[in-house]
């Protein structure tokens, strides 16, 4: 089944009870922006997809329906 890139991030969203204006808050948008992009209004930036990646501990591919696996890609640790 094809799932929406808003259909996903709603779904993250609601599984942990937090509300638009949380998850607006933590990446740096207004509520209203955040609803328009739930709502498939409006598109959404690479770094906006990013920040909503990281925030929900998934991956962009998982956001953009690329995998059914949400469980983010391991990163290799950065030498110093």
């Amino acid at each position: 089944m094809f799932v929406l890139i808003y259909e996903r991030i709603r779904a993250l969203r609601e599984d942990r009870d937090w509300t638009q204006q949380y998850v607006a808050d933590q990446i740096f948008v207004n509520r209203r922006t955040y609803s328009a992009y739930e709502n498939g209004v409006n598109t959404m930036s690479p770094e906006i997809l990013c920040r909503l990646a990281d925030l929900f501990d998934t991956s962009v591919d998982f956001l953009l329906n690329r995998t059914d696996d949400p469980k983010p890609p391991v990163r290799p640790k950065r030498r110093r």
